[in-house]
């Protein structure tokens, strides 16, 4: 998560959340955002009530569409926060840059001319989020790479272990890993996927 204001972006408010939940699976988007919005807010919430300490946006940037928008939307209402604006950013068709659809609540979607400078600034917002999120994402893989509970695995070597990862994400993802999803995994025989699969199941 990034934070942005007047005078550009603010890094020492950028957070970096590890999904606590167990029962968000890998590429759960909306659990996965839905736990992040939670935390955040709920802690503004509690630290800065009178909304005096820095910690409550004017606007939300969501990226996506009107699925993950509605994520937002419920998080907010359940916490009982209604005057935090939301905006969701869906990437124009093939992916492209400047064709990017925006999604408000109770209003139809719209999109802005590619010259537009408040299009312009969007895509510096949303670049320098993925830029953040890839970096955190890489750092974390490296941490993993080095020591995790994948080397207690018998059999399970350099190659495997990095094709687990690049799967899965972290080595808490392959131990919520059914049998079925670990065979699915390159160089990753029946026989290996119920090793790992017995492993994690026992320790549990």
């Amino acid at each position: 998560m990034i934070v942005a204001g007047p005078d550009g972006f603010i890094k020492n408010q950028y957070r970096k959340f590890n999904i606590r939940s167990e029962a968000i699976t890998p590429g759960d988007d909306y659990g996965m955002m839905r736990e992040v919005l939670t935390r955040r807010f709920t802690r503004a919430l509690k630290e800065d009530p009178e909304r005096d300490k820095g910690l409550w946006p004017d606007l939300v940037l969501i990226d996506g569409g009107l699925g993950q928008l509605g994520v937002a939307r419920k998080v907010l209402a359940d916490l009982g926060v209604d005057d935090v604006a939301l905006v969701g950013i869906a990437k124009g068709p093939d992916r492209n840059a400047g064709r990017e659809t925006f999604h408000l609540p109770d209003r139809e979607p719209f999109t802005l001319e590619p010259r537009d400078p408040v299009l312009y600034f969007m895509q510096r917002l949303r670049d320098e989020a993925h830029r953040f999120a890839i970096g955190a994402h890489r750092a974390k893989r490296k941490r993993e790479m080095v020591k995790n509970p994948l080397d207690e695995i018998p059999g399970i070597g350099p190659t495997r272990k990095r094709a687990l990862l690049q799967h899965f994400g972290s080595a808490k993802a392959v131990s919520r890993a059914g049998v079925a999803d670990l065979e699915a995994v390159d160089g990753i025989s029946a026989q290996m996927a119920r090793t790992i699969y017995d492993h994690f199941h026992e320790r549990g």
